[in-house]
C-alpha cells in the first residue's frame, strides 16, 4: 500500500521501503513513501529532501509496529518486505512487472520457502519469487510476464515474524519504468546477458539451460554480457564509455545454501565471459541468478531499472 503526504503545489515523488527517492513523478501534487506494506502494525519511511519544505531527517511514517520499526536497525530479528516496483513493454507485445523486496535485519538472511508463507496471486503465476532474502534493499529482483491488456493485480505475500506484508503490481500508467526503452534522460540501456543461446535484458531476465549436479560437488556456471557504456542520468561524471559492467552471482531460492567462487567480476563493455563455481551444501531444486549491472548501479538507477539485467539457471542437485 502506498502512504501519501499532500504538499500543495509541488510534485510527487516516491520512495522505496529504505526511505530511499525511488523516482517522482511531475503530473502530480504529492509526496508519496511507497514501500508496498500492506500489514496493518507496518511503518513506512522516507527522507525528503525538498528546498523549502522539508530537510534531510524528516519522517514520513504510517502506523508503528512496536517491535519492529523502520528506524531500528538489527542484526537479525525484524523482518522483510516485498516491493513493487514498477512494470514494463516487451517487444513482443506482452509486458513484464518487477519486484523486489527489503529485508530489514543488516545480518540475517531470511529463507521463506514457497508455500503459505511465500506466494505470488494468481496461482498460476506463482513460484518466481526469492525464497533466500538477503539483508537490505533488493531492486529489481525478478518479474512477472502478462498479457498487454492484463487487467487484474499481481500479489506478492511474504509472511515473517507474526506479520503478513503483501505488494499488488499492476499496470497504471504511472508505474511504466524505464527497464528496456532506455533511460529518460540518457538513453541507458540494461546490460545484455546470454548463456550460449539466446541473450536478454532487463530485471525480468532471461533464464539459461537447466543444470544438475551432487552436494559439496562445484558446479561450473558461465555467463555472457555487454553494455551500451552509457550512465543513469542520477551518475556523476557522465561521458565515460569504457566502464566495465559487473556480474554478481546470488541465490535465489533453493533448500540450502550456495556459495560462489568468485561471487562477482568485471566484463569490459564490448563483451566476455565469466566464469565461477558454485557449490550446494543440501540436495533439492534451486534457482540461481546473475546480475549484470552497469557504472550506474543499483541503488542508483533503482527508481528507472534502467541499468541492470538478470539472469537465471534452474540447478537440481543430488546427493
Amino acid at each position: 500500500m502506498t502512504s501519501f503526504i499532500e504538499i500543495p503545489n509541488r510534485r510527487r515523488f516516491r520512495f522505496g521501503v529504505d526511505g530511499r527517492l525511488d523516482r517522482w513523478d511531475p503530473d502530480r501534487r504529492s509526496v508519496v513513501a511507497q514501500g508496498g506494506l500492506v500489514s496493518s502494525r507496518s511503518l513506512v519511511t522516507g527522507v525528503l529532501l525538498l528546498a523549502g519544505i522539508l530537510l534531510p531527517g524528516t519522517v514520513v511514517a504510517g502506523l508503528l509496529h512496536a517491535q519492529n520499526p523502520l528506524g531500528i536497525i538489527s542484526d537479525r530479528g525484524l523482518t522483510a518486505t516485498p516491493v513493487y516496483e514498477g512494470w514494463y513493454p516487451n517487444p513482443d507485445g506482452t509486458v513484464t512487472l518487477s519486484f523486489g523486496y527489503y529485508n530489514r535485519n543488516r545480518a540475517e538472511t531470511l529463507d521463506i520457502e514457497h508455500g503459505p508463507d511465500n506466494f505470488m496471486e494468481p496461482a498460476e503465476l506463482d513460484g518466481g519469487q526469492p525464497t533466500h532474502l538477503r539483508p537490505g534493499r533488493h531492486w529489481g529482483v525478478f518479474g512477472v510476464r502478462v498479457p498487454a491488456d492484463y487487467e487484474g493485480k499481481v500479489i506478492w505475500t511474504i509472511k515473517v515474524r507474526g506479520d503478513t506484508f503483501s505488494i499488488p503490481g499492476h499496470l497504471h500508467d504511472d508505474w511504466k519504468i524505464d527497464a528496456l526503452e532506455g533511460e529518460a534522460t540518457t538513453g541507458n540501456r540494461p546490460p545484455m546477458l546470454g548463456f550460449g543461446g539466446e541473450r536478454g535484458a532487463g530485471p525480468g531476465g532471461i533464464f539459461g539451460p537447466e543444470l544438475s549436479g551432487t552436494v559439496g560437488d562445484p558446479l561450473t556456471m558461465r555467463v555472457w554480457t555487454s553494455d551500451d557504456g552509457l550512465q543513469s542520468g542520477s551518475v556523476g561524471g557522465l561521458g565515460r564509455s569504457d566502464v566495465p559492467v559487473t556480474l554478481t552471482w546470488f541465490e535465489h531460492s533453493g533448500p540450502g545454501n550456495v556459495t560462489f567462487d568468485p561471487v562477482s567480476a568485471e566484463i569490459p563493455v564490448e563483451g566476455g565471459w565469466m566464469e565461477t563455481m558454485a557449490e550446494f551444501d543440501a540436495p533439492g531444486v534451486y534457482v540461481l541468478r546473475v546480475r549484470a549491472n552497469d557504472v550506474s548501479g543499483v541503488r542508483s538507477a533503482g527508481h528507472a531499472q534502467c541499468c541492470w539485467s538478470n539472469g537465471f539457471v534452474r540447478v537440481t542437485i543430488g546427493r
